[in-house]
């Protein structure tokens, strides 16, 4: 097919993250192949994800809340491709989808958006914390077990105004999210990702398609970044064998140095009294094998009553 015939339609969310991410697709895409601006399209579907609100995701069906209804748009035939936040992303898709690329990953860092100035050890004795995530709550209990954490659904924009409005003393979000939406200057601090390690996937941006639809897949190839790529293949890997879900509070992070692979992941219990990690180095080309290693490796070692099903 020539690039003038090529017409995509790309899948979203309706969140103001959501299509930022794909915006940035289709700009890339469109640059790419040189194509004009109604070649690409964007295509809103809403999820169950994004219609629960009022319990965390692990009470309602887990990450695939997110990608369900879209899936089903792509394998209808209706979009061609779609653009997902990757640590929303389920371990496993349909037969006929594929994650065909990732774009550059962003800052992999958490963000304290806090009521006053300061980190997480000047949080006031007590303080409330809202979030969604059992990976952020454990964390945080680890390193402040007289801190509540109270759940804390929706977009960006909301959770910040619920900050600002009282109602938590502060939330955690993904640095990498701020920074799309130009809101990194509401983060009071940056967590160190030593201490506070990220979720698998937290920065980089996912696209999927349909694994026969070859034409959308090489559109897709001119815009992936291997380096993400090779990264996320230990990440997930490392997750799959763990067998994550929402109910399970699990950290990771790969990042490629020169031709060195490095992984650290980690499992916690909900309260954050206990944790396992793990950590793994070797080449691009071993990248889900040491996913894979260092969670069987935890899998050895953690309790099972931590690992939720």
């Amino acid at each position: 097919m020539a690039r003038s015939d090529i017409r995509l339609r790309i899948g979203t969310r309706g969140s103001p993250l959501a299509l930022w991410q794909a915006r940035e697709t289709r700009v890339r895409l469109i640059a790419a192949h040189g194509l004009p601006d109604e070649a690409v399209t964007l295509v809103v579907i809403k999820t169950s994800g994004d219609m629960i609100q009022d319990r965390a995701l692990a009470l309602a069906g887990g990450k695939g809340l997110f990608t369900k209804e879209i899936d089903t748009a792509l394998i209808a035939g209706e979009i061609d491709l779609a653009v997902h936040s990757a640590k929303d992303m389920p371990t496993a898709f349909p037969d006929p989808i594929i994650i065909a690329g990732y774009l550059p990953r962003e800052d992999v860092r958490d963000a304290l958006i806090a009521t006053g100035p300061g980190d997480l050890a000047g949080l006031r004795h007590g303080a409330v914390v809202g979030t969604a995530s059992l990976r952020r709550q454990a964390l945080v209990r680890r390193l402040r077990p007289d801190i509540t954490t109270g759940l804390l659904r929706g977009n960006v924009e909301t959770r910040l105004r619920k900050v600002q409005e009282g109602e938590f003393d502060a939330t955690l979000l993904a640095l990498a999210g701020l920074k799309r939406l130009g809101l990194a200057d509401r983060a009071t601090a940056i967590l160190p990702e030593d201490g506070f390690p990220p979720a698998i996937g937290q920065g980089a941006i996912a696209i999927t398609a349909r694994h026969a639809d070859e034409t959308t897949r090489m559109a897709i190839d001119a815009i992936a970044d291997p380096a993400t790529g090779i990264a996320l293949a230990a990440e997930r890997a490392f997750l799959t064998v763990l067998d994550g879900s929402c109910r399970t509070p699990i950290a990771g992070h790969a990042r490629l140095d020169g031709t060195t692979l490095r992984f650290s992941g980690l499992v916690l219990r909900v309260d954050g009294s206990e944790s396992y990690g793990a950590e793994r180095s070797g080449t691009a080309a071993d990248a889900a094998r040491m996913g894979e290693d260092a969670g069987r490796d935890i899998l050895g070692r953690a309790p099972s009553d931590i690992m939720a099903h």
